[in-house]
């Protein structure tokens, strides 16, 4: 700081109190440690005519040369601080591209930011106006800020990008509806990376493990060992319900024997509630009746 700054700020110091009559004073500024200041992205548009007709939010960017963008997931903090921050990072970035000696620029950069929903303090302090369906600029603002709530977003081939950014009961629906547009490697980063209800994980685990192709099938098996490898919990969890559908299989197995040795015909309904049955003890108290009951139905009770 020049000594022209120094006079100015010992003017404010010495004066501000005074001129005010004490409703006013003046302090030196903590210094702001910026070791790092990085967005989670940009969004470069070559063509905007070729973005004008997908869902929002992409026609947003229409009118800009780039766009940054911050995704909060689940369980990143959405107060009031973590925007600021998101702000700071945005302003830091409209410096840079307006320092930028080579390429003159005296525009707005843009800020969109992504999350599962707008928190309750942001929807009392800002005006959000929709542009589309979950999109909403966020007013006042002296630059182009867009809040992208993901949840509320449809389930659309384009916006896949935006709707990873779900969080409970909407993402389980957008992984069990993604799960069979997208390669595999992706759906299965999906399923390690994201914070996904473990009934819908094995949901999909189970069904990555169902195809016909012997290649795509050893591919599969290659990348779920290395999950389940880095994730013993999940592995373990597959392993007791895997040891659980065994002993169930073998409780059905041996009740349809016994029956069968006894010459006890099982109706195709009454076939239907053992297949159906998934409680190991009452398996169990059907195969002890099946050594006794005249009939299939009796033992069945």
């Amino acid at each position: 700081m020049g000594q022209p700054d120094q006079f100015a700020k010992r003017t404010f110091a010495a004066q501000t109190e005074r001129i005010t009559g004490g409703a006013v004073t003046w302090q030196d500024p903590p210094e702001i440690g910026l070791v790092k200041v990085q967005s989670d992205g940009l969004l470069l548009v070559r063509h905007p005519d070729r973005i004008a007709a997908l869902p929002a939010p992409w026609p947003e960017a229409g009118s800009h040369e780039e766009v940054l963008v911050e995704l909060k997931m689940p369980g990143d903090h959405l107060d009031f601080p973590a925007v600021e921050r998101a702000l700071l990072r945005r302003q830091a970035r409209q410096v840079q591209r307006a320092e930028d000696s080579t390429h003159a620029w005296s525009g707005q950069e843009p800020l969109w930011l992504v999350a599962p929903h707008v928190p309750d303090w942001l929807r009392a302090q800002r005006a959000l106006i929709a542009v589309g369906q979950a999109c909403y600029r966020v007013e006042p603002s002296s630059f182009p800020f867009l809040w992208i709530a993901a949840n509320d977003l449809p389930l659309r081939n384009e916006l896949v990008p935006f709707l990873v950014a779900r969080s409970g009961r909407a993402l389980d629906e957008f992984a069990r509806w993604v799960a069979s547009r997208m390669p595999l490697a992706w759906v299965l980063g999906m399923v390690r990376f994201t914070a996904m209800s473990s009934t819908v994980r094995e949901e999909l685990l189970w069904w990555v493990g169902k195809g016909e192709d012997p290649e795509v099938k050893a591919r599969e098996r290659e990348i779920l060992q290395a999950l389940l490898g880095a994730n013993p919990d999940v592995q373990q969890k597959l392993v007791e319900k895997g040891i659980e559908r065994g002993r169930l299989s073998e409780a059905r197995t041996a009740l349809r024997r016994v029956l069968a040795q006894r010459q006890l015909a099982l109706r195709p309904e009454e076939d239907a509630r053992i297949e159906g049955c998934a409680e190991l003890e009452v398996l169990e108290r059907w195969l002890e009746r099946a050594v006794t009951a005249t009939t299939a139905a009796e033992a069945l009770t």
